[in-house]
């Protein structure tokens, strides 16, 4: 597969809908493209927030409506080409701009759809708002107009992306295939404030793929850096251990 074809791949990665082998391609390519990095976390949040929206019961005469409408067309038998499979592309399936915003709706939209259906109905809500609020705090730094972007590669081979904007004076970290934690464990975001380390918050759960978009508690104010260490569960007041990776802010 070509650079120029894992380019393509960002939203159907972001859905979780590529096979086993595109996958493992499409990591390979995250780790050294902080470009596809920061548009997965783009889609992904844009997934978040579009499962999050709120459903509206539709008028009970719209489904007699849609039935006798239903009754009114003419079938018609189905339309066949044929098609020269040793002209069929690489891969079968390519997204554009409107496919891919309507793939990111209908998918969302199931996963609202099954946490409301198969939880507690007030759980639910609370976990919904908080990650409506994660995602909402992630693209607002992403989308905003002076963002500036550093990589760096961390401890685990994985890559790491620090997104910075000084007008709002926030920061998120992204990164690509970062390994879950040691059992027990959680990773800590800290600011570098001339040689203080200055806690930026705990990374939620991971489940060690895909990448993993954070914005970093706090204020950017005069940091340098960002650094991410390993820590016991809820974090440290100091960093206890040496960090997994250092990250100069962009200028």
């Amino acid at each position: 597969m070509t650079t120029a074809e894992l380019h393509t791949l960002t939203g159907a990665y972001a859905l979780h809908a590529l096979d086993d082998e595109e996958r493992a391609a499409f990591d390979r390519h995250l780790a050294d493209c902080p470009a596809c990095t920061t548009e997965v976390a783009e889609l992904t949040a844009t997934a978040a927030r579009l499962g999050l929206a709120e459903t509206a019961d539709a008028p009970p005469e719209m489904k007699d409506r849609v039935m006798r409408r239903i009754g009114e067309v003419r079938q018609e038998p189905p339309r066949t080409t044929a098609v020269d499979s040793a002209r069929r592309p690489g891969r079968a399936r390519r997204f554009t701009g409107l496919a891919l915003a309507a793939c990111l709706a209908v998918a969302a939209g199931l996963g609202g759809v099954a946490v409301w259906q198969h939880q507690e109905a007030e759980q639910a809500r609370q976990r919904a708002e908080a990650a409506e609020r994660r995602a909402a705090s992630v693209a607002r730094v992403l989308a905003a107009p002076d963002a500036r972007s550093q990589s760096a590669r961390l401890d685990s081979g994985s890559r790491a992306t620090v997104v910075v904007s000084a007008s709002l004076d926030e920061a998120v970290l992204l990164a690509a295939g970062l390994p879950a934690p040691p059992a027990g464990k959680v990773y800590q975001l800290w600011f570098d404030d001339g040689g203080t380390m200055r806690s930026a918050g705990v990374m939620p759960p991971s489940r060690g793929d895909g990448v993993e978009a954070v914005r970093l508690e706090g204020g950017v104010g005069e940091a340098s850096g960002v650094g991410i260490t390993v820590e016991p569960p809820g974090g440290s007041r100091r960093p206890s251990s040496d960090p997994i990776g250092l990250l100069d802010l962009p200028a």
